[in-house]
């Protein structure tokens, strides 16, 4: 991940780096500066990460022409949309399937550089979205009070890969900024068996990874840190994809609190907890509040500390699950890869070939005297030579419980039944072994791609259609904050381009632009409810801290802007 814009200072830094990375063999740098296409680039990909603003079939299509392997998709887009891009481009599509959501269009969020320094498009956000918001109407009437009225849910498609990949799309992207490892380990797990089920019946798909995947444990998406869960706009706009009470993680619903007595609660649920467990609430104030279990009696709970104040009926949420959490940090999955393996006699000894599922081979000979032996030896060479331990490989897919012995994956061709030393066949396995892993690495095809210059127009940004409009200048949106990004749009046709928000800040610019809309969850959208706002615009929202934003309804567009009162 390289999709920053870069100051001129950096540029030559950025150069170096991008070496660097090429030598040890990254595969492909998602980025977000233009300015990049024009360095002295190695024959790497580089692929247009969402930073960029890909939302149309017009832009994907320059980028495509620009020479990016892959698209970064917007996470806002429906799935029809997502399908059009598809059909009107060639290039691979990236799309987002799981994890926190920018309410802003990515690369399109200014809030945090205007109120801190600190810019989302310099990885710096400082995430003012988070924080509890009032809406305020223009007679300064209070709709709604110390709500996270900017927060959303997290994003979970896991139910929906199926119609990703038949609208076109061909890589999956999970946001897992300062995640920790058991959250990598669970939502990893999770999609990798989910497309694995998908792989089994839709022969047309293969998974891109070598090797096959299994699991010590149960992956449980809402057993890790989310907000609540949302497919987003894939299927169009859906009220349920805001999380006001809280932008912190409520986990897995339990039950409901039933009553309290002396030092313990009881829960009405189905689940149980776990002593050490974490649970939260959201009070009758709507704030969020948790304690820490520490004794669980069949469905009494007895809290850790001082015993919380809770109303009968309320929800409880496991936030942190203390089982889990141990099972997760054990050794809990493991990747191989399916070998074969032959051992034949030869007129001077012996030979072993070993060939992975990728069809990388290798053949040692070894020069060793023959012995008949007095006892029948395939079953014990075969169960040397199944002994693959700690290597990435496997004899065959032993999925099905066949035993190494009869596994068709090891065949033993001897003309007679010689003797052979276990001590000998294991040493003859790991040189074969070590082998193999050497020619997988020599065999590995970096993609290669010269970068050369492109002259062909700009679409006009925001727009789709059959016909594309070319833009010839470019306002604080292009995030242009170098002079090789400015020397990349004028190549492409733009006579006038503005500097980055971050280089020259903007009187009056929008700073967020939102699909996200305030108008339509509380229920007053013109357009999709025919509603009707008992309050009079515009509204504002109004930080804790006294700075308001003011709001703005595009409906032309379908989206919310919000600007610096």
């Amino acid at each position: 991940a390289l999709n920053t814009i870069l100051k001129e200072e950096e540029l030559a830094e950025a150069e170096q780096m991008i070496w660097q990375l090429y030598e040890v063999g990254a595969d492909a740098l998602i980025v977000q500066d233009m300015g990049i296409t024009q360095l002295n680039l190695p024959p790497i990909p580089l692929h247009a990460s969402t930073q960029t603003d890909n939302r149309t079939p017009e832009k994907v299509r320059f980028l495509q022409e620009v020479g990016f392997t892959q698209v970064v998709l917007a996470r806002e887009l429906s799935l029809n949309q997502i399908r059009e891009i598809a059909e009107r481009t060639t290039v691979p599509l990236e799309v987002f399937v799981h994890g926190a959501l920018c309410v802003s269009y990515s690369g399109q969020c200014y809030l945090s550089a205007a109120l801190s320094g600190r810019s989302a498009n310099r990885g710096e956000c400082a995430q003012y979205c988070r924080l509890p918001y009032s809406l305020i109407d223009a007679d300064g009437k209070e709709i709604v009070s110390g709500k996270h009225l900017l927060s959303l849910k997290d994003m979970n498609r896991g139910e929906y890969l199926e119609e990703l990949l038949d609208a076109g799309v061909s890589s999956l992207k999970i946001e897992g900024r300062l995640k920790d490892v058991s959250y990598v380990k669970n939502v990893t797990a999770a999609y990798r068996q989910k497309l694995d089920a998908i792989f089994a019946r839709r022969q047309e798909y293969v998974r891109a990874s070598s090797g096959t995947c299994r699991f010590d444990f149960q992956p449980q998406l809402d057993k890790s840190f989310s907000r609540g869960f949302t497919h987003y706009f894939l299927h169009g706009r859906d009220k349920e994809i805001f999380s006001f009470d809280t932008p912190k993680s409520l986990g897995e619903e339990m039950g409901t609190m039933k009553e309290q007595r002396g030092n313990y609660l009881t829960v009405a649920g189905l689940k149980s907890f776990n002593n050490g467990d974490g649970v939260c609430y959201i009070d009758e104030q709507g704030r969020l509040q948790g304690f820490r279990i520490n004794r669980v009696d069949g469905n009494k709970l007895y809290p850790a500390g001082e015993m919380p104040r809770i109303r009968p009926r309320t929800v409880l949420y496991r936030n942190y699950d203390q089982e889990f959490e141990k099972l997760l940090a054990r050794k809990s999955s493991e990747r191989k890869i399916s070998v074969s393996l032959l051992l034949a006699d030869t007129a001077f000894g012996f030979a072993l070939t070993v060939t992975d599922e990728d069809d990388n081979s290798v053949t040692l000979s070894f020069p060793y005297q023959k012995e008949p032996a007095r006892t029948p030896q395939a079953d014990n060479l075969r169960t040397q030579l199944s002994k693959l331990g700690n290597t990435p490989f496997e004899a065959g897919i032993l999925a099905d419980n066949r035993s190494p012995e009869t596994n068709s994956a090891i065949e033993i061709r001897f003309s007679d039944n010689w003797f052979l030393p276990a001590s000998v066949v294991a040493d003859w396995r790991r040189q074969a072994v070590d082998k193999l892993v050497t020619v997988r690495r020599i065999n590995y095809r970096q993609e290669v791609v010269v970068w050369k210059p492109t002259t062909h127009a700009f679409p006009l940004p925001g727009t789709s259609s059959k016909t594309t409009t070319s833009a010839t200048s470019l306002t604080y949106l292009g995030n242009v904050m170098n002079t090789r990004a400015a020397s990349f749009y004028a190549d492409h046709g733009i006579a006038t381009v503005a500097p980055a928000y971050e280089k020259q800040s903007v009187p009056g610019a929008v700073l967020m632009f939102c699909k996200h809309c305030l108008r339509y969850s509380m229920g007053w959208c013109p357009t999709y409810q025919k509603g009707r706002s008992p309050y009079r615009e515009p509204y504002c929202l109004q930080g804790t801290d006294g700075k308001r934003f003011r709001l703005e309804f595009d409906c032309k567009n379908c989206q919310m802007k919000v600007y610096a009162e």
